[in-house]
């Protein structure tokens, strides 16, 4: 009989454990357990070999899902995670008809958001952004990416990423995003604004984030400002990302796969021969359907993505204009509703699939030997209630690391009160 295998972290009780070891079926295994040990997944299987295969230590924590479906975490690797001030008003003035542009000449959009983040103080931003951390988790992600872009000044946009540290049990990458919005101050300066971008902001922020992105599109930057940013930004070894064809066809998707980003993000106006190019890069298509819910606008593809063998990643694009929503179930429902993704599919993009578009697929978005033991606890039995029970938070609990992080994700006890025999005796 082969040693078993130590831990302080064994999950039990569980009626499936989703463990997206593969996409077909999420990899779930009915009745399945893990153990973990400093926050690490090591062993995954069935519950009625959970004995026979583990020992855990006298002061480890047996965490009982009571019949509840267990998955990793999700992945949220889109977000705008950190600004001030309060945009309700203006949605209220969209629906009643008013158009963006008329919002942006009365000293509205995204110069409101801009004038508020470069106004508060960093203890504001670390405290907002920790509240959104906190609803980030309470509703099962446990991993987000944090873009900038609310600075659009050296000063402000190091700010951003000092407040995106505040510290919470959240894992984060952090992305550079100065290049969001011309400024008031450069207007009608766009050409300045870039240089000012490659040859001030990203030389003093290197090392300060994971990646730089970029918004390509109409409205926003060009193709060729974009270059000159990701040239400066790859020169400075940041990854690169893309906001791309989500306001019209204007070639940033192609511009994604020639220079091998990490992601490409909406994509909405993306067509069969930027699917194909994203394929052959390895590029991730970052579906974005919140936005869309909010703006009245078309979703992306994401049936034709996944058909054409592009990985999809699920997001939810929180933001203070287009998206206020840091719900990742939300987002799985209408994955399936509006992009025609079965359940399955909408859950691996939404952990896996965000992971690939972060570069974290060896350390999270799925529950395997070695990879960090991030998981949420829901009050349904199955997987599939996530995208059909919609409208209410499923996730009652969340484990990080191996350590709780948020209500109870079930009853953790010590292990004497649990059959696991010959329990580990720790001095």
């Amino acid at each position: 009989m082969s040693e078993r295998i130590a831990a302080d972290l064994v999950l039990r009780g569980a009626s499936e454990l989703v463990t997206m070891s593969r996409a077909e079926d999420c990899g779930a295994i009915v009745r399945g357990a893990l153990a973990a040990k400093d926050g690490v997944v090591v062993w995954v299987g069935g519950e009625d070999e959970l004995g026979g295969a583990v020992r855990v230590a006298e002061d480890g924590v047996v965490v009982d899902a009571d019949g509840a479906c267990v998955l990793p975490g999700f992945v949220d690797a889109h977000t705008h995670a950190v600004f001030a001030g309060d945009r309700a008003h203006e949605y209220a003035a969209r629906l009643g008809g008013m158009s963006y542009a008329e919002i942006l000449a009365g000293g509205g959009g995204i110069n409101a958001t801009v004038r508020a983040t470069r106004e508060a103080p960093l203890e504001e931003l670390e405290r907002l952004t920790r509240a959104r951390l906190d609803s980030f988790l309470a509703h099962g992600t446990t991993t987000v990416e944090i873009k900038t872009g609310y600075g659009l000044s050296l000063e402000a946009e190091k700010k951003q990423l000092a407040a995106a540290r505040v510290s919470h049990p959240v894992r984060r990458a952090l992305t550079l995003l100065p290049a969001h919005f011309v400024p008031p101050e450069f207007s009608g300066r766009d050409d300045e604004f870039v240089a000012h971008i490659c040859d001030e902001i990203l030389p003093a922020l290197r090392g300060e984030a994971d990646f730089v992105d970029v918004f390509c599109d109409e409205g926003a930057f060009t193709v060729e400002q974009t270059r000159r940013v990701f040239e400066a930004a790859r020169a400075l070894g940041f990854k690169l990302k893309i906001h791309a064809e989500e306001l019209a066809h204007t070639g940033g998707a192609r511009l994604a796969a020639e220079y091998g980003c990490m992601s490409a993000d909406h994509l909405i106006h993306a067509d069969g021969d930027d699917m194909a190019a994203l394929r052959a890069a390895g590029v991730v298509a970052v579906a974005l359907p919140g936005t869309s819910y909010t703006l009245h606008s078309a979703y992306a593809p994401a049936r034709a993505f996944i058909d054409d063998g592009v990985t999809l990643a699920l997001a939810t694009d929180f933001n203070p204009g287009t998206c206020y929503c840091e719900n990742m179930q939300m987002v799985l429902s209408l994955a399936c509703q509006e992009l025609r993704l079965t359940p399955d599919e909408a859950l691996y993009a939404a952990t896996m699939g965000g992971a690939a578009a972060l570069g974290l697929q060896d350390q999270v978005g799925s529950l395997r030997v070695g990879k960090a033991c991030d998981f949420i606890v829901l009050d349904a039995e199955s997987r599939h209630e996530l995208p059909y029970h919609w409208g209410v938070n499923l996730v009652t609990g969340a484990i990080v690391g191996g350590q709780e992080g948020a209500a109870g994700p079930g009853a953790a006890t010590s292990p004497e009160d649990v059959p696991l025999p010959d329990k580990e005796q720790t001095p």
